[in-house]
């Protein structure tokens, strides 16, 4: 069951994907459910990310500004790895729809404090709200892989980080455009309401978005967890003998559902949560650092960009890494296989971390360097593209490894656990490192791409340890 210990040499010689398993027709994916959960996938991500062009939160100290904003999305993530993992084990008891539906409205609920704040507490109690509310992105990944087979099972996947990219691109657009209206709009919202509260009208369209999708969700998803489904059938099923069997089926299921969470830590598991947490950390870090970088000033080895460019690159990141993964991720997995796509990916971090010294370099040496930075910001892009294609493979993986799916919550929440962990150090280490580094010009302020790049190796390492092949876990 464990493929990870087969001999070095078969990863060399053994074809990814087994003959018989690439001639199986492709099982055509659920339309309807899978496009109700990438509503879900979309809103979620226009929602966290409409925020991180509105960095204005230090009171002019712009040196201390990674400080900050490390510290509202890290403890975003600390208050969701302290309950994620209860939300995906309540789904396997409760079921899945009851579980998204309650994160939805904690995340409307929280972006509704965010744009009412008035301090810097205030926004980080918005985010702590936000984080215990919220467990839907682990039962979401839950559901794609209920709702999908092996034959199947990369088309679905890749429409997570997809539709994610194309929420990177509305959230800060959306944040960068609307924030200050009174600035912008005078005639409009000319109201002193909107000089209170500058970043009210941004949270409260990603609040009506998340509203939306509360109610597309509470009418039209289909539950997809096996002992709800079969309650609906016995109530329709006529006969004592075929109860009987729906209700021992129901009982085993519910069995598995509620074993100890210390039977699923084998390798088989565990390999690819590792994996997982560790692209969580250097891509939260990421994250982090790209706007905060784009807005240090040219001084400090930024670039100096204002909040509406800030907004305007990460959404051009957001839409052309959704349009390429778009196009390729599915048929690059299928051609390579996800392995030696999931090692390709993890490999490109270094060279994207390299970038950003090259970047505050160009700026120093010729002072503006608009054309090289273009340059510059355009190769980093396309890197990023790459290395975003490690989420879908290792989803799969982690989804492939469950022993039955109705311990997919469990499994996708243990993922999920440890993923938040990683997130909620990421961005504040991340961006303390970049602070530190700059006041005290570690290598030329450049020392925390060097600390991540080491990182990034680390993770390449872990990446050769996972399955030459994803197993076949259809029922």
């Amino acid at each position: 069951m464990d493929s990870s210990d087969s001999p070095g040499m078969a990863s060399e010689t053994t074809p990814l994907v087994p003959a018989a398993a690439s001639k199986k027709p492709r099982t055509p994916l659920p339309k309807l459910q899978i496009g109700i959960l990438m509503i879900l996938q979309l809103v979620e991500p226009i929602a966290s990310m409409s925020i991180f062009p509105e960095l204005g939160i230090t009171g002019g100290d712009d040196a201390a500004v990674g400080y900050y904003a490390g510290i509202i999305e890290s403890l975003f993530f600390v208050a969701q790895a302290l309950t994620v993992l209860r939300w995906s084990r309540l789904s396997d008891r409760i079921g899945r729809k009851p579980v998204l539906l309650v994160g939805l409205s904690g995340t409307c609920i929280s972006m509704l404090c965010f744009g009412l704040s008035t301090n810097f507490w205030s926004l980080v109690v918005s985010r702590i709200v936000c984080g215990v509310l919220n467990g839907n992105v682990g039962v979401m990944k839950t559901m794609v892989g209920e709702l999908t087979d092996s034959t199947n099972m990369a088309q679905g996947f890749a429409l997570i980080p997809i539709i994610w990219c194309i929420g990177a691109f509305i959230g800060p657009l959306m944040g960068g455009t609307l924030a200050r209206p009174q600035d912008h709009w005078p005639a409009l919202f000319g109201h002193s309401f909107w000089g209170r509260y500058p970043y009210f009208l941004p949270c409260a369209v990603s609040a009506c978005l998340l509203f939306l999708a509360f109610f597309v969700l509470l009418f039209f998803l289909e539950e997809t967890l096996s002992t709800k489904r079969r309650s609906k059938l016995k109530s329709t099923t006529s006969g004592i003998s075929i109860d009987a069997d729906i209700d021992q089926e129901a009982l085993t299921r519910k069995s598995m559902a509620n074993m100890p969470l210390q039977s699923l830590l084998t390798p088989t598991i565990v390999i690819p949560i590792a994996n997982y947490a560790m692209l969580a950390f250097l891509d939260i870090a990421l994250l982090a650092l790209l706007p905060l970088f784009f807005s240090t000033p040219t001084y400090l080895g930024g670039l100096g960009f204002s909040p509406s460019s800030i907004g305007s690159w990460l959404a051009l990141f957001g839409v052309i890494d959704g349009l390429i993964q778009a196009l390729f991720l599915a048929r690059m997995v299928d051609w390579i296989g996800p392995k030696r796509l999931f090692c390709f990916s993890v490999s490109c971090f270094a060279p994207i971390m390299a970038i950003f010294p090259i970047m505050s370099w160009i700026v120093h040496a010729s002072g503006a360097g608009d054309h090289a930075i273009t340059f510059a910001l355009l190769a980093q892009l396309v890197l990023i593209v790459i290395w975003d294609m490690a989420f879908a493979t290792i989803f799969m993986f982690i989804t492939a490894s469950a022993p039955a799916k109705n311990v997919l919550g469990a499994i996708n929440g243990l993922g999920q656990t440890t993923a938040s962990v990683a997130r909620a150090i990421g961005p504040a280490l991340a961006t303390s490192l970049f602070a530190f580094s700059k006041e005290h010009n570690l290598l030329y302020g450049n020392a925390v791409f060097l600390i991540l790049i080491i990182l990034g190796g680390l993770l390449r390492w872990l990446g050769s340890h996972l399955p030459d092949e994803i197993q076949n876990r259809d029922e």
